[in-house]
């Protein structure tokens, strides 16, 4: 909080800079008697008590996020302030205040900013809590129940407390996490954007929140050398062995054999290239057909706005709509839908069903494919491979299930409280996957969410933190197995 205060003081808005400065001393000290006061706390159950916290994380520090900015924004209520941390903590980026204005850079900043703490907190929490508890992802790889822990997990939690265990990954992971987006903060300085525009588009590319200070990144300065920048950083959220201390549960695969990577370069291919090529097999009378810059532009504005919705960040192409007119599409709202919910790459800042999840369904129906011709044939692969078609396949399916009944019940939700079905199927993805720019672009008139009642909020609200938590690990939390461990 002292950092959007002092950039408030420097630019003479007290009226923001005030309550985040009061809040940053109010907060500290409550994080002080909080600690002092559960210091000599033992959990009966350490799996449990790391659950239970990470759940409460999303639920509580909104609420604190919200207080300062409740403060500092005028006529607005506690309800959307609090909405709005809540969508910038789980690096879901939909917002309210869309009005130019509307609110003080200052404020801009503490939305990227939270957004950005999000990200290294789903970081952190994937390798120090989720992946000792075999959640996460990393339960197709290991072929264990989620939630009892993978192999070597209880001698790790012996030998290491949680705080040790997060302590250590944090300072594995904070370095290489900061040093990324400072890396593309100048970068993108360097390309033309202006300090506070820059700032935003490199803390929101490393969390995948597509959080920004009111400029769109379609309309951003450096144009497409700044656009180059950010593709190139957005994939980092594809696969998890692109940062330190990842969970490698198979380390002897190269980074280029890495399923994930090979199936979001699959995607990367084939989803352009169909927009691209729709131009001709559309048989449409264009008068650039011929034109060479023409063609680039859509093919770049489409291979940018996948991959960034491929890693739910939501960032749009400024060639992004000659994409659309060179294909004939006029709203490919289903198209950026369905990217966003296959989602990036396990233990990364991104959502949705996870690139693994699909990649072992795609090999479990080829292999049960392979049968109907060869029945008695056998698999190869090895081990590992095996273990992913079978065991593996069988929990992303489990996953899958309970994603959909997730996005079943939110839908109905939100319609029992009168939003169109259309409306609240966007909304719907768009938060369970973390993905909020889709109520903007997803549909030919964009959703504004300031329009949206209490009630619609808070139901969003929720859906966003069992989206970024995962159904699996709120279920592995009311497991009475977890209870007993």
């Amino acid at each position: 909080m002292l950092l959007p205060a002092a950039h408030a003081a420097v630019f003479s808005d007290f009226d923001v800079a005030r309550p985040f400065f009061y809040g940053a001393i109010m907060f500290f000290l409550l994080s002080v008697v909080v600690g002092i006061a559960t210091s000599n706390y033992r959990p009966k159950s350490v799996p449990r008590s790391q659950l239970a916290a990470l759940v409460g994380a999303y639920i509580w520090l909104p609420i604190l996020f919200a207080v300062p900015f409740d403060q500092a924004v005028k006529d607005t209520t506690f309800a959307n302030a609090w909405f709005e941390m809540v969508s910038s903590f789980t690096t879901t980026g939909v917002t309210q205040y869309d009005t130019a204005g509307r609110l003080a850079p200052s404020l801009h900043l503490w939305r990227a900013l939270v957004g950005w703490m999000g990200g290294f907190f789903v970081l952190m929490s994937a390798v120090a809590v989720l992946a000792p508890l075999n959640l996460g992802g990393v339960e197709v790889l290991s072929g264990r129940v989620p939630g009892r822990g993978a192999q070597g997990a209880g001698q790790i939690t012996h030998a290491a407390g949680p705080a040790d265990r997060m302590i250590r990954h944090s300072a594995t992971l904070f370095p290489a996490y900061f040093g990324l987006t400072l890396l593309l903060w100048v970068c993108l300085l360097i390309a033309g954007e202006t300090g506070l525009t820059a700032f935003c588009y490199a803390l929101s590319t490393l969390s995948t929140s597509g959080i920004t200070n009111g400029q769109p990144m379609a309309t951003a300065t450096g144009g497409l050398i700044s656009e180059v920048l950010v593709f190139a950083f957005m994939a980092l959220a594809i696969t998890r062995r692109s940062l330190p201390g990842a969970v490698l549960v198979d380390r002897n695969r190269s980074i280029f054999a890495d399923h994930e990577v090979q199936l979001a370069s699959f995607f990367l291919i084939l989803v352009p290239g169909l927009l691209f090529l729709r131009h001709w097999l559309g048989a449409l009378a264009e008068n650039d057909i011929l034109n060479a810059g023409a063609a680039f532009r859509a093919l770049w504005g489409g291979l940018f706005t996948t991959m960034s919705f491929l890693t739910t960040t939501g960032f749009e192409s400024a060639d992004w709509q000659d994409a659309r007119m060179w294909s004939g599409l006029n709203s490919p709202g289903l198209v950026l839908l369905g990217l966003a919910m296959m989602g990036g790459g396990i233990a990364t800042t991104a959502g949705g069903l996870k690139l693994l999840r699909v990649y072992a369904l795609a090999r479990h129906g080829e292999r049960e494919m392979d049968r109907l011709v060869h029945p008695s044939s056998i698999g190869g692969g090895g081990d590992g491979e095996r273990r992913l078609r079978q065991g593996g396949a069988y929990v992303a399916w489990i996953f899958f299930m309970l994603y959909a009944m997730t996005f079943a019940i939110v839908v109905a939700a939100l319609s029992l409280r009168g939003l169109e079905f259309e409306q609240g199927l966007v909304l719907t993805v768009a938060a369970v996957t973390t993905t909020g720019p889709l109520a903007v672009l997803a549909t030919e008139i964009p959703i504004r969410m300031i329009e949206l009642s209490v009630s619609e909020k808070v139901i969003l609200g929720g859906a966003m933190i069992v989206g970024r938590v995962e159904i699996l690990a709120i279920l592995a939390l009311l497991a009475p197995g977890v209870w007993r461990r």
